[in-house]
């Protein structure tokens, strides 16, 4: 099922809204991010994550990014750490910056992989925000493609690709970031991936 942002702001909130409700049912959906268009599901849903991880064909082992609407959103993720490293989250959030911090076990496994890290981004993207805001929480956030290939650029490519595997998609517009967003480690301050 495809849903439409280009229309009317009504029409604009219920598909936010029915995105929403397939996302707290157990759905995995797809959306547009800053760069690529990516596929989410409810973090602490294994039902959901095993199926998101099917349908990229991604193994379990490399773990999951998440977003949030605000920081406040991942209160339960940043619990333990110190106030300086709360800080450097905030100058860089919203914003196309991805922050690995220590799990502190509020993190699925499936979300963690085999790491003792989770991965979180405030995102500044509006749809991204819209979702995470209406969910009332974090949501998972992997580019949609299949393990190995390249992520969908058009909401079309997306829909033929996997859209036979997905509850929804929320169409709309990409963000202006070329290249997948920048990761750095918290602790370490490494930039682990590069967005240049």
């Amino acid at each position: 099922m495809q849903i439409s942002l280009h229309k009317p702001i009504i029409h604009e909130r219920l598909a936010i809204t029915m995105a929403v409700k397939m996302l707290r049912g157990g759905g995995v959906v797809g959306y547009p991010t800053e760069a690529v268009w990516g596929l989410g599901c409810d973090p602490n849903n294994k039902k959901a994550l095993l199926r998101l991880l099917s349908i990229k064909g991604r193994s379990p082992s490399k773990g999951l990014i998440l977003v949030a609407d605000s920081i406040e959103q991942f209160a339960p993720y940043l619990k333990g750490l110190s106030d300086s490293s709360i800080k450097n989250l905030r100058q860089t959030w919203p914003g196309p910056t991805t922050w690995v911090v220590p799990d502190n076990g509020c993190a699925h496994d499936l979300v963690r992989g085999n790491h003792e890290t989770v991965a979180l981004r405030v995102s500044a993207h509006p749809i991204v925000s819209r979702l995470c805001a209406g969910f009332g929480g974090p949501i998972v956030s992997t580019s949609a493609n299949y393990s190995g290939d390249r992520p969908p650029l058009w909401p079309w490519q997306l829909q033929r690709q996997m859209g036979e595997y997905l509850d929804c998609i929320v169409s709309g517009n990409l963000g202006s970031s070329k290249k997948p967003t920048e990761i750095r480690d918290l602790m370490s301050g490494e930039i682990l991936r590069t967005a240049s």
